[in-house]
């Protein structure tokens, strides 16, 4: 895992041989499946969590104005956990820097990666305030299912992505799986106790959704043409990148929700909070602490599948993990009229149809690298 061996500049994938760039497709693939594994442990542990703190909160059967409060909260949680991570940071090293690309860095990459890392962290911010205030307005599935379709667009005019037909099956089949298999969630009040779709709560279901999927394409955009051709990493994609970023950016986002915390008066509640906290203050604390983890397990593996792949097939499997947390939450909570019934069954088999399409596309492109480098020695061999 140390290093993720992803798309290598094609003068570099030229030198290789054969069997060395199997053995790297293979660690490749590896990696690809431990980040999804992230992606799907931390979707689930996030969902479950939210689920235990809002039951355990009645925030459900709240009035109105004590309904969307608390999400200056949840927004310093889902970054404030970052520190978990800078140990492993200094275990993965770098790569040994290589004479040729030293010489093609630029001396001015740290005021680039600075740059980078304060819009992100912004950017990221924004984000986590407007998702957990969106998701108390208008619910958790309809986020998702326009989040994909805007880092669908986004991946086309900024990363520059080719959709091909496998692709595109794929997305319209997460759509699917996510619109009949979105898990339940305790913090969306009652029907007759809100406006959840008047003009309030479709900027709200827009915005979050928007800044997600930007936030997707430029990180992306920042491991290609950034991260990539510093020093430190000369050319080469390994792990310590998804965690440098995942700090950094996690660090200005967590000043800013700070901030935010603070400058809303929002800090004065949370005394409040613990106190009417169902099963006390100590589960009050461990149900956050155990968020702030779980969010960071998710975010590493998102990220890991962003330097991998792409922002969209991150967004893909991150989506798709939503038929997995509605069985989590039905078999952990006894919402009433909340089962697994025919859709979510029918939205689990199109989870797994819109992976596998994703997945198909992926080993016919890493199947067609194969193929030009065996073509390319052979050349070489008749000459």
């Amino acid at each position: 895992m140390e290093e993720f061996q992803g798309p290598e500049p094609r003068g570099q994938m030229m030198s290789e041989n054969p069997r060395s760039l199997e053995l790297n497709q293979r660690k490749w693939w590896i990696s690809v499946i431990f980040c999804g594994f992230l992606i799907f442990a931390g979707d689930s542990l996030v969902m479950l969590l939210l689920n235990f703190f809002y039951v355990q909160d009645n925030r459900s059967e709240s009035d109105q104005d004590r309904q969307y409060k608390g999400t200056w909260t949840q927004a310093l949680i889902q970054n404030a956990a970052f520190p978990i991570l800078i140990p492993f940071f200094f275990i993965f090293s770098s790569p040994k820097p290589n004479p040729e690309t030293v010489s093609n860095q630029t001396n001015n990459g740290w005021f680039r990666v600075l740059s980078l890392y304060v819009s992100l962290g912004v950017l990221v911010s924004v984000y986590s305030k407007l998702y957990a205030l969106g998701k108390l307005y208008v619910g958790w599935g309809i986020l998702l299912s326009t989040q994909l379709i805007l880092t669908s667009l986004f991946s086309a005019f900024i990363n520059r992505l080719k959709f091909n037909r496998w692709i595109i099956i794929s997305i319209i089949f997460t759509l699917a799986a996510d619109f009949f298999g979105g898990p339940a969630f305790a913090g969306t009040p009652d029907e007759d106790e809100t406006d959840a779709y008047d003009i309030k709560a479709w900027l709200i279901l827009i915005f979050p959704t928007l800044a997600f999927s930007l936030s997707l394409c430029l990180m992306q955009l920042g491991f290609e043409k950034v991260l990539v051709k510093t020093k430190r990493y000369c050319n080469k994609k390994v792990f310590r990148m998804v965690l440098e970023m995942q700090i950094c950016v996690s660090f200005i986002a967590t000043l800013v929700c700070t901030v935010g915390l603070f400058a809303s008066g929002e800090f004065k509640e949370l005394k409040g909070d613990s106190e009417r906290f169902k099963k006390g203050k100590t589960y009050y604390i461990l149900s956050l602490v155990g968020l702030a983890l779980s969010w960071q397990v998710w975010a590493v593996g998102l990220l890991g599948l962003v330097l991998l792949v792409s922002g969209l097939f991150a967004d893909v499997v991150h989506m798709c993990a939503s038929p997995v947390v509605a069985l989590l939450v039905v078999l952990a909570f006894d919402f009433m009229d909340d089962d697994f019934g025919w859709q979510r069954r029918g939205a689990l088999l199109g989870a797994v149809l819109a992976l596998a399409s994703y997945f198909y596309s992926l080993h016919k492109t890493k199947k067609k690298e194969i193929a030009e480098l065996n073509k390319r020695e052979n050349n070489n061999s008749e000459d």
